[in-house]
């Protein structure tokens, strides 16, 4: 004979998962407020995200619509503290300009078609760090990370001066990414050292750079030193070089680079060589792309 059971009540209905995800969400969402309630939350480009990036021959279409019209928002500008955020181009014309042709950063010096720039705020860099990890993981998961293209140079890098032609007149640093200027130069500068890195961004702080904006096309440019990446990035974007040595300098300019090339950009591996602090390893100009378009994509070639 078998002993009389308890009743047993009966079992709650399961939630539906869209209720469960809600209330995950919602319990989410809920930190945002708390997050901006403290930490930095200045104007000045604190940190900068520069990646030259090379489309595989044949892909230079699907490519710049990928990036434009997906990633340059969800893999970039929707991020927090990404404040600002600008897309340049080099056409054919404009990569054979480049020097050195023995370039330690582009292989061959012609490589990295297109060049994105971005600022985050000063003192946000870890935050950002996380979040865009975390981003770019669940980006690749869904296949929206477009395959065809090699990372010729991708960095962040910490802000460590900003010098300007026309002193405290004219758009500033953190105005740069939204000002309509009509070109961009990418140089970037090896020292031998930490400490010859620090004597070469000193001459440059001081003395070099107001004498070379001094008349030129160029009406600020600014100077960045690259941060290594975290272990857990994506595997198809290699760790960053020159971490103690490099100096990356971002010149805007008011005229096309192509106008003013020879009389001011031509020579500056023998104006940083002369200084006997370090040696130039890439001068690069570029275009603003015209967002919305593929202007220039028919020239890369």
């Amino acid at each position: 004979m078998t002993e009389p059971t308890e009743p047993t009540e009966p079992a709650e209905p399961a939630e539906p998962a869209e209720t469960i995800e809600g209330n995950a969400h919602a319990a989410t969402s809920a930190t945002y407020a708390e997050l901006a309630a403290v930490g930095p939350y200045g104007v000045r480009p604190g940190h900068a995200l520069i990646t030259m990036v090379e489309p595989h021959p044949g892909h230079e279409h699907a490519y710049n619509r990928w990036y434009e019209d997906d990633h340059f928002i969800a893999g970039a500008m929707a991020m927090p503290w990404i404040f600002a955020g600008r897309r340049w181009v080099a056409t054919r014309e404009l990569q054979l300009l480049r020097t050195p042709e023995n370039s330690a950063v582009a292989r061959p010096v012609t490589a990295g078609c297109y060049l994105s720039t971005y600022w985050l705020t000063e003192g946000r860099y870890d935050e950002h760090m996380k979040w865009t990890v975390g981003i770019n993981q669940r980006l690749n998961r869904d296949g929206r990370v477009h395959q065809d293209r090699t990372h010729v140079f991708t960095a962040f890098q910490d802000h460590e001066a900003t010098v300007y032609r026309d002193g405290a007149a004219g758009p500033r640093d953190f105005h740069a990414l939204d000002h309509p200027y009509a070109g961009l130069v990418l140089e970037v500068i090896d020292a031998d050292g930490p400490q010859r890195r620090a004597e070469l961004l000193e001459w440059l702080r001081t003395r070099h750079l107001s004498r070379r904006l001094a008349g030129s096309p160029a009406a600020m440019v600014t100077v960045f030193r690259p941060t290594p990446l975290p272990g857990d990035r994506m595997s198809y974007v290699r760790q960053v070089e020159g971490v103690d040595t490099r100096l990356t300098l971002l010149w805007f300019l008011e005229d096309d680079p192509r106008a003013v090339w020879a009389a001011h950009f031509a020579d500056r591996e023998a104006a940083v060589a002369a200084s006997g602090l370090g040696r130039v390893e890439l001068v690069a100009p570029f275009l603003p792309t015209v967002p919305g378009t593929d202007r220039y994509v028919d020239e890369l070639r």
